[in-house]
């Protein structure tokens, strides 16, 4: 393997630190999104029922916008519960904007790994190639087996590249997926956390008056 990445040239150094870098990056947010941390079971139900039983402490808001990302959106539609539907519903997709972003952290940074390591790889090849073929320059084809063991160690940083790129490609576009999911649920909480704000503001319903009996 040493021999590999020797033969492979000075590309294949920034090739390994991306790999490093890569691999961090997915075992990092795979740590951060899991589901019971981003949507804690039975969460949104339980603020719903704070908000139709009116039971609703500041402090108690607080610890919630603390809890997990879920928990920082319902808390920013509490937080204005008194005011129009239209109102509360702009600033939960203003808070679920600053949300859905810090849960992509890190995407761009392995995206652009994805996309650069096999760049790099290819130009480690076109240095390998051009070095190569100034040899020959300088002393002729000589041996053909030599020749193509200058190409095929010329191919090898190429082929790191794509080693690198392939699975970034597929974990970047995988974690992507999960936190679109996640957001689609996000929304379907905070949807129903406005429905149960309007159960509790809406007063409840008179009592048609009973119809007097007329004496016979």
């Amino acid at each position: 393997m040493l021999e590999l990445i020797k033969a492979g040239g000075w590309v294949m150094l920034p090739i390994i630190l991306l790999a490093v870098l890569a691999l961090a990056i997915i075992l990092e947010r795979f740590w951060s999104l899991r589901r019971k941390e981003v949507l804690p079971p039975g969460l949104g139900e339980e603020v719903r029922e704070w908000a139709r039983g009116r039971v609703l402490d500041p402090k108690h808001i607080d610890v919630l916008r603390k809890n997990s990302p879920l928990g920082e959106l319902l808390a920013a539609g509490l937080d204005v519960r008194h005011r129009p539907r239209e109102l509360i519903k702009e600033r939960i997709e203003d808070v679920g904007r600053h949300v859905a972003h810090r849960m992509e952290r890190f995407m761009n940074t392995l995206g652009t790994i994805a996309a650069v390591t096999p760049l790099l790889g290819l130009l480690g090849t076109v240095f390998g190639m051009i070095e190569m073929f100034l040899d020959i320059l300088t002393a002729g084809v000589g041996d053909a087996n030599r020749l193509a063991g200058g190409i095929g160690q010329a191919l090898i940083s190429t082929a790191a590249g794509l080693c690198v790129a392939i699975p970034a490609v597929m974990f970047h576009r995988y974690l992507r997926g999960r936190v679109t999911g996640y957001v689609v649920d996000m929304e379907k909480q905070a949807t129903a956390l406005l429905d149960a704000l309007d159960e509790g503001a809406s007063p409840p319903p008179a009592k048609a008056p009973r119809a007097k009996r007329s004496d016979a």
